[in-house]
């Protein structure tokens, strides 16, 4: 299952009226639950390891926490990123997060970052992970262009919809 088809049932789910969504395809278990205005997502890729990875009970105590340790952030993030490029961010692309977690720049400690400020990116290219529940998803730029800012700091929590990277596309 690819990260824009996550989004695209985010998208929908958030804008109705359902609280708690399921889907399992082949290789993939995808649950979306709403509870307070805020979405948590668990998504993993075999869904042999589904169980073990995220039992039931497991979900609403791990998914609890973050909510609150990531509300300052979100309260903080719209007031930084409006401020800097406000001028250009009508022709910048935002490439955002898909769910609640904590952003990470490289694939592991010490090895570079997925991107930096002035490479060229495209539809498919990595630019970063979002760790959500012990699950890492690999975010991809959506569209050809060029870093132009980095929004979030490496290890920082994000919420859904949280702009992570300003893109100048082609």
């Amino acid at each position: 299952m690819k990260i824009h088809e996550i989004r695209e049932i985010i998208k929908l789910i958030d804008q109705s009226s359902i609280n708690e969504f399921k889907l399992e395809t082949e290789g993939a278990k995808v649950t979306l639950k709403k509870s307070s205005g805020t979405e948590t997502v668990v998504v993993t890729q075999p869904v042999v390891q589904a169980p073990a990875a995220a039992p039931v009970a497991a979900a609403p105590v791990a998914a609890a926490p973050a909510p609150v340790q990531a509300a300052p952030a979100a309260v903080e993030a719209p007031k930084a990123a409006p401020s800097a490029p406000a001028l250009d961010d009508a022709n910048l692309h935002k490439i955002v997060s898909p769910m609640v977690g904590t952003f990470y720049r490289s694939p592991e400690p010490g090895k570079p970052a997925y991107v930096q400020v002035g490479d060229k990116v495209n539809p498919s290219k990595v630019v970063c992970i979002v760790e959500a529940m012990k699950l890492f998803n690999e975010i991809e730029a959506e569209v050809n262009g060029e870093i132009v800012k980095v929004l979030v700091e490496d290890g920082q929590l994000v919420e859904y919809g949280q702009a992570l990277f300003l893109v100048k596309p082609e």
